[in-house]
């Protein structure tokens, strides 16, 4: 059974959040795949992680890079596991990948100022609960911590 964790971005944009995420899965030996919509978003996020912090960057790739499965992290708009990911990140409404129970952790991050993502978060949380995955609810306090709500 995968563990499918929701968050409830509101203080925070994904580019503040998701290279927090994506390193304390790393630091946990996981390799991680992160999967978008757009073509624009995956090029934010490939500008972004290596840029987010002044002392620190994510290595990654693409799943177009020849050597996607090497890569610690790949980006990619499809439903491909390249680098034999653990977890993944689904962003800007992406869907949950086929091969869901698979991964050891799968964390769904949607803007709360979005009414639509809101509303595909909660048609995917009904999803996750259908397939029999365990299913958690995070939501930023006033501070950008992160607090269990179901």
């Amino acid at each position: 059974m995968t563990e499918i964790l929701f968050y409830h971005m509101q203080r925070q944009p994904l580019e503040r959040v998701l290279p927090n995420l994506v390193e304390r899965s790393l630091e946990r030996g996981w390799q991680a795949a992160i999967q978008a919509v757009s073509e624009e978003r995956l090029a934010a996020l490939d500008d972004g992680l290596w840029t987010y912090a002044d002392e620190s960057f994510l290595p990654h790739g693409t799943d177009r890079d020849p050597d996607a499965g090497t890569q610690p992290v790949v980006l990619t708009l499809r439903d491909l596991n390249p680098n034999g990911a653990s977890i993944r990140f689904l962003v800007e409404g992406a869907d949950l990948p086929p091969d869901a129970a698979d991964y050891a952790r799968i964390c769904i991050l949607f803007d709360g100022t979005d009414q639509d993502a809101l509303l595909r978060a909660r048609e995917q949380w009904r999803q996750a609960k259908a397939a029999g995955h365990a299913v958690a609810y995070w939501q930023q306090d006033e501070d950008g911590r992160w607090n269990k709500k179901a």
